[in-house]
């Protein structure tokens, strides 16, 4: 059973894994996931995950001195990120061993790489990559698609496991599924950005 205090809200997400440990003012929003060995901690201020948003295996968020911690729907927080806080845009992918710091805001469709540490404060406007120690913006790309495409990927994966599917990934149905939304994505896509690029 996954360990949480009485203020944990879940609001029908599509997958917590048992492991998961949270505490204090947390709410994730439907469709998220959790994964394995999770923790989040919200002794003040509050933890926010939005909705069709997975953070995944070995993950740590947690609050900062001043400031919450927000992060917006259809993003990805990959293995073993801290994420300690910040706000986070939707539509955002956060890189394998990513550190994002306290009072840092990340603009939406963008992405953090691996291994990135982003400093107290730092700004990232919308369509950004950012990499490197300190982190740096290295070009600007509307990463919209590919982002939902990966919460999407997961959402799905998090629905198999609710069910104890654990190889849904390599189900033919699921390549059919992901072809699918990638067309319907690239249409809302050039509805909603008309002229622009994806990343």
């Amino acid at each position: 059973m996954t360990a949480h205090g009485p203020e944990v809200r879940l609001d029908s997400p599509a997958y917590i894994h048992p492991s998961a440990q949270l505490y204090g003012r947390v709410s994730i929003g439907r469709g998220s996931s959790v994964w394995p060995f999770v923790a989040m901690r919200a002794e003040m201020h509050e933890i926010r995950i939005g909705a069709h948003t997975n953070v995944q295996d070995f993950v740590m968020i947690h609050v900062g001195a001043t400031t919450p911690t927000v992060i917006g729907d259809h993003c990805s927080v990959t293995h073993h990120c801290t994420i300690h806080g910040c706000a986070i845009g939707d539509n955002c992918l956060i890189g394998i061993n990513a550190t994002i710091m306290d009072g840092c805001e990340i603009g939406e469709n963008s992405i953090v790489a691996g291994g990135a540490f982003l400093k107290e404060n730092t700004r990232i406007p919308a369509n950004s990559v950012v990499m490197g120690l300190p982190a740096k913006i290295v070009r600007t790309r509307n990463n919209w698609i590919a982002n939902r495409m990966n919460a999407f990927m997961y959402e799905q994966n998090a629905a198999a496991y609710a069910e104890g599917n654990y190889r849904v990934w390599s189900s033919p149905a699921l390549s059919a599924a992901m072809q699918r939304k990638a067309a319907e994505l690239a249409e809302e896509f050039a509805k909603r950005y008309p002229g622009a690029e994806p990343g």
